[in-house]
């Protein structure tokens, strides 16, 4: 998904709401955006037709949302909103709009039955929603996006906090960034020597040494400089300058700071990239930061390229965790070098057999592909784990498919909740409001005792844990004993 042209259009949207004195539902937009991005090769506004409407509201939507069926009126208006935005911004011409306010007209009486009709796994979906972050709707794991306050310093014994795996741009390409650093124009690296080894050297003595302010432009500041890095490099994600601003104030305390002048003396140095009002580590700072941990004796490791690796090393690589645009980056890649039919195949293959939370990540990948990968579902029809989710697979495109029989329905019920499990187990308290909110009801609990699944106990514990709903709850309880009893004998 292309989020910066998303982005835009809803500011666009935003301005467009204000002058015209519209209400506009943003988030509600924001989702179709991203929707139409992530499926449907919407990539700017005016590829919007009135049959990406018809796939977004009654196909992706009811798949991938959470939402009762009385909610579908709001979402049809947050469309005609956008509708009508795109038809006075000159997005789209005024035939294409009155089309589509015709289609919306008639989604409009469909929708609700979309969102209600078993078909679209209404249930299945929200069991998905309680694994984790919703950029990758399953349980890829991923950090929480949760920041850490970077006013505490880590731990200084790396066996305390060890290092994680991150991913290093290749030497050309870390070479030629070293060219555009501002700070290696005026302080040129010694002639003749290794650019990399030269320039790891410049940023162990900035971060080591005692600068007096040099690179910051304040003693104190520079001497926080190393807990900083660090925790970016932790991080490895993009973190709001505010965050950063708030560590660096604490620091400052009554000399005041002007962040916005730090940020450039940090950008100067080729370290830190600003983006908006968010900032990382540039790449070449990846780099030194490693090997000023490697020159320390810390173990440093490298993240493998998972876009290079096969379909098992895919899943192990997201498996140990990977950040949340990494692992786009590395799925979108992963596919982009493959015909949809062979990656399906190998990635069916490799979850045929394997863990629930392996399996659901090869079903998650293999959700973004078309229609084009059928023949490949299909020859895993006959695979007892996989058949649930190739049906749904396949109803959700609208091909022919066989019905669920209620063994299935069980089956990949109790497997998605184990999909869920490592994720609910962190986070339990929003586990049980998606349970509460549309989980498995109290009749289909009673009977997953009779799955012939490995995580049936543990998982009907967890619902008896997790479930508000007492009765409900109770149920859980009473299965997760009749499974038990059932395994002993």
């Amino acid at each position: 998904m292309s989020i910066e042209w998303v982005n835009q259009a809803i500011d666009d949207l935003r301005a467009w709401g204000r002058a015209q004195e519209v209400e506009v539902d943003a988030d509600e937009v924001r989702l179709l955006c991203d929707y139409a991005s992530d499926y449907l090769n919407v990539n700017e506004l005016r590829d919007f037709t009135p049959e990406t409407f018809d796939e977004l509201l009654l196909s992706i939507y009811p798949r991938k949302v959470i939402a009762p069926p009385e909610s579908a009126a709001e979402t049809v208006a947050a469309a005609r909103t956008l509708v009508a935005y795109l038809d006075q911004a000159g997005q789209v011409s005024a035939g294409t709009a009155a089309r589509m306010r015709e289609r919306l007209d008639d989604i409009a009486l469909r929708m609700p039955e979309a969102l209600a009709d078993p078909a679209n796994f209404g249930m299945a979906k929200s069991l998905f929603s309680s694994i984790g972050p919703e950029s990758l709707e399953q349980s890829i794991a991923i950090p929480s996006g949760e920041l850490p306050d970077l006013g505490e310093a880590p731990c200084d014994c790396p066996g305390c906090t060890p290092l994680p795996a991150v991913r290093l741009a290749a030497e050309d390409d870390l070479r030629a960034a070293l060219e555009s650093v501002p700070m290696l124009a005026e302080e040129p690296l010694p002639a003749g020597a290794d650019p990399l080894a030269a320039w790891a050297q410049r940023v162990s003595r900035l971060l080591e040494q005692d600068t007096g302010g040099a690179v910051t432009g304040s003693a104190e500041l520079d001497e926080g400089l190393y807990d900083l890095f660090d925790m970016l490099y932790r991080l490895q994600v993009r973190v709001p300058v505010s965050v950063i601003g708030d560590y660096l104030d604490e620091i400052a305390g009554d000399g005041g700071l002007d962040l916005d002048a730090v940020l450039g003396r940090l950008e100067h140095t080729g370290l830190l990239r600003v983006t908006g009002d968010t900032a990382e580590l540039t790449p070449p700072a990846v780099w030194a930061l490693r090997e000023h941990y490697l020159a320390l004796g810390i173990d440093a490791p490298e993240a493998p390229d998972l876009a290079e690796a096969d379909a098992r090393g895919l899943i192990e690589g997201l498996l140990e965790g990977v950040p949340t645009e990494l692992a786009e980056d590395d799925i979108s890649r992963w596919l982009s070098g493959r015909e949809p039919a062979a990656a399906a195949a190998e990635l069916l293959a490799a979850a045929s057999g394997a863990p629930a939370v392996a399996r659901g990540i090869a079903i998650t990948i293999v959700d973004r592909l078309g229609a084009e990968a059928e023949p490949a579902l299909r020859d895993h029809l006959d695979d007892q784990e996989l058949r649930p989710h190739v049906i749904h697979w396949l109803a959700a495109r609208r091909l022919p498919a066989p019905p669920l029989t209620q063994e299935e329905l069980l089956w990949v019920s109790v497997d998605m909740l184990a999909l869920a499990m490592p994720a609910a187990e962190e986070d339990p308290d929003n586990f049980a409001e998606n349970m509460a909110a549309s989980g498995p009801p109290a009749h289909l609990i009673e009977e997953m005792w009779r799955v012939d699944h490995p995580d049936v106990v543990e998982v009907l514990e967890l619902l008896g844990r997790s479930i508000q709903d007492g009765t409900v709850a109770k149920a859980a309880r009473k299965a997760a004993f009749k499974a038990r009893s059932r395994a002993i004998r």
